[in-house]
C-alpha cells in the first residue's frame, strides 16, 4: 500500500512549527541541509501512516524547541553565560550500565542532571513564569508521557525506560540539530546514515551546549525562586552515541571527565538490535530484524573504533580524562565502583553523597518484562560479534568476561 509521505516537506514542517509557537527565529547554526537529507530519507523509509505522523511530529517538536530556545535566549542573553564546560559524561554501549552510573551520580546533591521531563520540553512555553513556586506544568506532561509509554508501548519501555523524574540522556538535543543516530534507530534511512558519516558534528554539539546552558539557567532560577542559593553545580550527562564523537564532545566541553562503561559486546549488541527493532516496528510494517542486527553491529563497531582512536590520541598527548568501569564491577558494588570516578574528578564521595546514592538504590525503578536478547534473532552470532570487536576487546577486555551474558 502506498503511503502519503507529503508530510515530509521541510517548508511545511517549518511553517507548522512557526505557526504553533508564533515565532520565526530558529536560532543559530545551519540545520537546513541535515533536515532536508533526513526528510528525504523518511519519505522513502516505507513508513506506515502512524509512523509518518509520529516521525513528522517529532521533527515539528524539534523545530518548536529551537524556536522557543532562541526566544528565551533573546529575552535573557545571560543564558549564554552559563558555564557547562566541565560535565561528568557517562558513555558506553547500551546495556553496559550507563543508566545506573548516571543516575547514581545524579543522586549526589552537589551535581546536576537533566531529567526526563526536561528532555521532553527543554525550552518552556514563553508565557511560563519561572519564578512561580507552583510545580512546573512540564513535569505533569512528562509524567503523562511516561504513563502512556508504559501503557501503549510496554516493549519499548521495558527495553529503554524513560522516567520523567529521573536523570535522562541528552541525545535528543543532538537530534534537534538533525545530526544524530536517532533516526536510524527508528526507521530505515540508509541514505541519511551514509550522509551523516561524512559530516562535521560540530553544529550538533554546539546546539547541545546551548540547550544545556538553557536548562541549567532554568534550574538555577527555580532554585533561587524557592529560596535556595542556586549555585552552579557540575553536570552529569549520559549518551552512548557520544562514543563516535569524543573530540567534538571535548571541544565543546573542554573540562569534561568521561566515565566509560564496558561490557562484553555479546551482551550489549543483541540488546541494541532489540531496541531498534522495536522502534522500527512502531513506524513501519516491513521490518527485518536481521538487517537491523547487521546495521547495529556495524554502527557500534564504527563508534567504538572511533572512540578507541580518539582515546589513544588523548593518551599519547598525555591528557586522558577518562575513568574506565566494568559493568560487572558496577553491578557488584556500585558505590565502590564510582569511588574511582570521584577520586579522578577531585570530589569527595562524602557521607551525604553516599547516603543519597544508597537511598536511590533503595527506591530504584525496576524494569520488568525485558525480552530475552538472542544474537541469532537478529542474524548475528557470538563469533561475528567477537570478530567486529576484536580491537575493543583487546583494549578493554579486562573489564568484562566473554561469558557475561
Amino acid at each position: 500500500m502506498t503511503r502519503d509521505t507529503s508530510t515530509f516537506s521541510a517548508a511545511a514542517l517549518v511553517a507548522k512549527a512557526r505557526a504553533k509557537e508564533g515565532l520565526e527565529d530558529l536560532g543559530p547554526g545551519s540545520f537546513e541541509e541535515p533536515l532536508a537529507v533526513l526528510l528525504d530519507a523518511y519519505a522513502s523509509a516505507g513508513l506506515h501512516d502512524l509512523g509518518v505522523q509520529v516521525l513528522g511530529g517529532g521533527v515539528v517538536h524539534s523545530l518548536r524547541m529551537r524556536l522557543r530556545a532562541q526566544a528565551w535566549i533573546q529575552r535573557h542573553p545571560e543564558i549564554l553565560d552559563e558555564d557547562v564546560s566541565d560535565p561528568v559524561v557517562v558513555v558506553g554501549m547500551m546495556r553496559s550500565g550507563t543508566t545506573l552510573a548516571q543516575r547514581l551520580l545524579a543522586a549526589d546533591p552537589r551535581l546536576r542532571s537533566v531529567r526526563g521531563w526536561e528532555v521532553l520540553q527543554a525550552a518552556p512555553p514563553l508565557d511560563l513564569d519561572l519564578d512561580d513556586p507552583a510545580p512546573d506544568p512540564r513535569i505533569a506532561a512528562g509524567l503523562e508521557r511516561q504513563e502512556l509509554t508504559q501503557q501503549f508501548a510496554p516493549d519499548l519501555f521495558a527495553i529503554h525506560p524513560m522516567y520523567a523524574l529521573e536523570a535522562e540522556e541528552e541525545i535528543v538535543f543532538l537530534a534537534d540539530a538533525f545530526l544524530s543516530h536517532v533516526p536510524e534507530s527508528g526507521a530505515r534511512v540508509p541514505t541519511y546514515s551514509a550522509w551523516i558519516d561524512t559530516q562535521d558534528f560540530g553544529p550538533a554539539y554546539d546546539h547541545l551546549h546551548r540547550m544545556l546552558q538553557l536548562l541549567q539557567w532554568q534550574q538555577r532560577r527555580r532554585e533561587v525562586a524557592a529560596g535556595l542559593p542556586g549555585d552552579r553545580r557540575r553536570l552529569v550527562l549520559k549518551t552512548p552515541a557520544h562514543l563516535g564523537y569524543l573530540d567534538d564532545l571535548r571541544r565543546r566541553f573542554p573540562g569534561l571527565h568521561l566515565v566509560h562503561l564496558h561490557r562484553d559486546p555479546r551482551a550489549t549488541i543483541p540488546s541494541g538490535a532489540s531496541l531498534n527493532t522495536t522502534l522500527h516496528r512502531m513506524h513501519a510494517d516491513d521490518v527485518d530484524p536481521h538487517r537491523i542486527g547487521t546495521q547495529w553491529l556495524e554502527r557500534m563497531g564504527w563508534s567504538n573504533d572511533r572512540a578507541l582512536a580518539v582515546r589513544g590520541a588523548w593518551a599519547t598527548a598525555g591528557a586522558a580524562p577518562v575513568t574506565d568501569v566494568g559493568f560487572s564491577e558496577l553491578v557488584a558494588d556500585p558505590i565502590a565502583a564510582l569511588q574511582r570516578v570521584y577520586e579522578a574528578v577531585g570530589l569527595d564521595l562524602d557521607a551525604p553523597a553516599e547516603s543519597a546514592m544508597r537511598a536511590w538504590l533503595g527506591r530504584r525503578p525496576r524494569e520488568t518484562g525485558r525480552p530475552d536478547y538472542s544474537a541469532d534473532s537478529y542474524g548475528l552470532s557470538d563469533a561475528a560479534i567477537d570478530d567486529r570487536f576484536t580491537a575493543y576487546r583487546a583494549a578493554h577486555g579486562e573489564h568484562f568476561v566473554s561469558t557475561d551474558m
